[in-house]
């Protein structure tokens, strides 16, 4: 008689290095391998659960005394744009949107380039070159897409051939995720970072998906203060989704008690069922 057990994926802990979001404090990845034919399965439920795409791994934080990191998604029935995120949209409405395969492009990654020295020449990406870069793009074992916005009346010079933005998307079965997006940082005033954002909702709504998921919103972070700003937002915290209260009201403070043990955690990760 056989058997159906779940997928049972191997997860592990991360060393601890300085946290990219809050200054003084360390970071402590969980994550697990996202491979063979399970992968979207095991991507969309994990996904559900506060976890993130990086290639081929599936990550969340587990800091040992901070619990600050929050995944976030728009409730794309309920969400309204504010007055300036309307100015936005009609600001950039002149973009086409291009969805391809995930194949890198040199004019993309010149993209990613002036994006990186302009926005983040001190993180982790700095050094990337244009090998990693195709790495991160192309090595997906799941359904991705490339999203790009390029100004059609782009004049032939142009050396990135009218590319203004991208965005590295999943597809879910709930939702889409923005993996990693970046954009021209000479066009600060168009914001187009929100404008993407503002996209990426229209686009799952023609999917007829109800999530767009934005990565992590941590309070206390500029970088991350941006996605406080769409209304309809949901927080993954204390292993439930709740609506975004008052971003103030949360605490970005440590303290030792703030994180359960890793093995609490990993054995209250819910994984797809094997027969399905």
């Amino acid at each position: 008689m056989r058997h159906t057990l779940p997928i049972a994926p191997q997860f592990y802990v991360t060393a601890p290095q300085p946290c990219p979001y809050l200054p003084g404090r360390m970071e402590r990845k969980l994550f697990t391998a996202l491979q063979g034919e399970a992968a979207e399965r095991l991507n969309d439920a994990l996904s559900k659960q506060g976890f993130r795409r990086s290639q081929n791994v599936l990550y969340r934080p587990s800091c040992a005394d901070c619990s600050a990191c929050m995944s976030a998604r728009i409730r794309v029935e309920d969400f309204t744009p504010s007055r300036s995120q309307r100015r936005v949209a009609r600001r950039n409405g002149y973009l086409e949107r291009r969805a391809t395969s995930p194949w890198a492009t040199e004019e993309q990654y010149a993209l990613f380039r002036a994006y990186l020295d302009s926005r983040h020449a001190d993180g982790g990406m700095a050094d990337m070159d244009l090998f990693e870069f195709a790495a991160m793009v192309e090595e997906t074992p799941i359904r991705s897409r490339l999203v790009e916005y390029a100004d059609p009346a782009a004049p032939e010079e142009d050396t990135l051939r009218g590319l203004r933005a991208v965005c590295l998307t999943d597809i879910l079965d709930d939702g889409v995720s923005m993996v990693y997006s970046f954009f021209e940082p000479e066009l600060t005033r168009d914001s187009l970072g929100t404008y993407v954002v503002l996209d990426h909702i229209a686009l799952a709504r023609e999917l007829g998906l109800p999530y767009v998921y934005l990565g992590y919103w941590v309070p206390g972070s500029d970088k991350m203060g941006y996605k406080a700003k769409f209304s309809a937002l949901e927080v993954y915290r204390a292993g439930a989704w709740e609506a975004l209260r008052d971003p103030e009201s949360y605490s970005a403070e440590t303290h030792p008690l703030s994180v359960d043990p890793i093995a609490e955690q990993v054995a209250r990760i819910t994984l797809p069922d094997a027969s399905r």
